[in-house]
């Protein structure tokens, strides 16, 4: 058995007692559990333990695995240097599973270390690993660490199989420790505020620890989480690679919120021989849910949104030819709510949950919707200057938003802005000008809403005098 156990932890830095100073106490069934995670991970004695951690390097298309003999870190940053740690990496480990992810072309490697010292994520399983090795005065095991990364739950769960055939290979004990909080959104008086998405996010996760259900971890809907400002989600899909094929024991060691951040920690222990339980081959049964929910989701598309699929798909599709909404399959029978109206748009794409291209157009620039629709489609997929260009291989992972604009009107002041209701443009005289659709993940607030739409346009909240303006929109998915 290669893979020996597997834990999900939290990592709040104020259970480190120097960072803490008594406050961690408010926290004590955390502290417990955790305390004994750090136990028998120090009696099972592996040779490795891989962590995974939100707060390690993390890029959008690449997890990064942490290079060099080892690293160091401290608790600085939340004014407690005193409290510092230090681990030795396995080296043999991390190029072996370099190799591994290189071969089976999964973008993952050791490259684009930005910052080598040790993230809080990371130290805090560490600083109850050495409690536990300290009392029973035993050398502490080597470490790989690992970011996560904006890729999709697939392939997170294609990282955790990867460490799981690496410890067989090298013949390793191996225990995978995936650190994560839940969500931040669990109380009004919470440093993150509430948001509905909260709790429900946390009973799920909490539920699915304990039934051992780890397949919802790959299932759950990205904006659901993202409305719950959660950071293990990912850590969790890797650690469940890690336990591929796996019949488990599964135990909820503990969850608790009382500041507001969920704190879950989870213990999960391999029963039987490794890669023989086919209920827990859980990548193929991913993989035909992801499809089956592509095929339901673009059954249910609108006619606006099907037109900007359309669009897409025979611009890429035909080497880059410019789109005509005449030349279109079914192109003269469109509905006169595109050939007749003309008004601003928006046309978003989504793949794994994941933004891949959003461009539109405040007022209309062309003789129809229909029109802008497919402009904004083509330019959302190969013109949006923050990504790569939609290429032929992703066209059926994409999901499709249109967002179809109202006249933007004038408002006094911040009071009169609504993120869930209103799209907000911030501009300047000289005509710098940001705009932020209503309604979005993760954009609770007037203030951030108003912040992001004023960086996308070059404007200085504090510095520039600006107007505000609001629009709504139809919203077709």
């Amino acid at each position: 058995m290669a893979i020996v156990a597997a834990f999900a932890v939290p990592h709040p830095p104020l259970i480190i007692p120097a960072v803490g100073q008594g406050r961690e106490h408010g926290i004590q069934p955390t502290i417990d559990a955790y305390t004994e995670v750090g136990r028998r991970i120090c009696e099972l004695d592996p040779d490795t333990v891989v962590i995974s951690s939100p707060h390690s390097i993390m890029y959008r298309d690449y997890l990064h695995i942490s290079p060099g003999p080892g690293a160091r870190g401290s608790f600085m940053q939340f004014r407690a240097p005193q409290a510092a740690y230090e681990c030795t990496y396995d080296q043999q480990f991390v190029a072996a599973l370099e190799a591994a992810c290189l071969a089976e072309q999964l973008p993952a490697g050791t490259r684009g270390e930005r910052n080598p010292a040790l993230d809080h994520g990371t130290m805090i399983p560490l600083h109850f690993m050495q409690l536990a090795y300290d009392a029973a005065e035993k050398p502490m095991p080597r470490i790989v660490r690992m970011g996560l990364s904006g890729l999709s739950p697939a392939q997170h769960y294609q990282m955790g199989m990867l460490v799981q055939r690496v410890a067989n290979v090298m013949n390793r004990r191996v225990v995978f420790v995936a650190s994560g909080d839940l969500s931040h959104k669990l109380l009004d008086e919470g440093p993150y505020g509430f948001a509905p998405e909260g709790p429900q996010f946390d009973e799920r996760v909490c539920q699915d620890f304990a039934d051992g259900n780890l397949l919802d971890l790959l299932c759950m809907d990205h904006g659901f989480a993202e409305r719950a400002a959660e950071c293990g989600l990912r850590s969790f899909q890797i650690m469940a690679g890690a336990l591929d094929r796996t019949a488990l024991s599964c135990e909820l060691l503990s969850h608790e919120g009382p500041f507001g951040v969920g704190y879950g920690i989870a213990a999960f222990t391999p029963v039987g021989d490794e890669g023989t339980c086919e209920d827990r081959a859980l990548l193929e049964a991913y993989e035909q849910w992801h499809a089956d929910d592509l095929a339901r989701r673009r059954a249910a598309e609108d006619e606006l949104v099907s037109l900007a699929r359309l669009a897409l798909e025979t611009y890429v599709l035909s080497g880059g030819i410019p789109v005509r909404v005449d030349d279109l399959p079914d192109g003269r029978n469109l509905s006169p709510e595109l050939t007749d109206r003309r008004a601003g748009c928006f046309v978003s794409l989504k793949k794994d949950g994941e933004l891949r291209g959003c461009i539109g157009t405040i007022a209309p620039t062309r003789a129809s919707l229909a029109e802008e629709i497919c402009a904004n489609a083509v330019s959302a997929g190969r013109r949006d200057h923050r990504f790569q260009p939609v290429e032929a291989d992703e066209l059926n992972e994409l999901v499709y938003d249109v967002d179809v604009l109202s006249e933007p009107e004038a408002v006094e002041s911040e009071a009169d802005l609504d993120p869930r209701v209103y799209g907000v443009i911030v501009s300047t005289a000289d005509g710098r000008r940001g705009l932020l659709l209503p309604d979005l993940d993760g954009v609770d607030t007037v203030q951030e809403q108003v912040r992001i739409a004023a960086q996308k346009g070059g404007i200085d909240l504090f510095g520039d005098d600006y107007r505000l303006e609001r629009f709504v929109v139809e919203r077709h998915l």
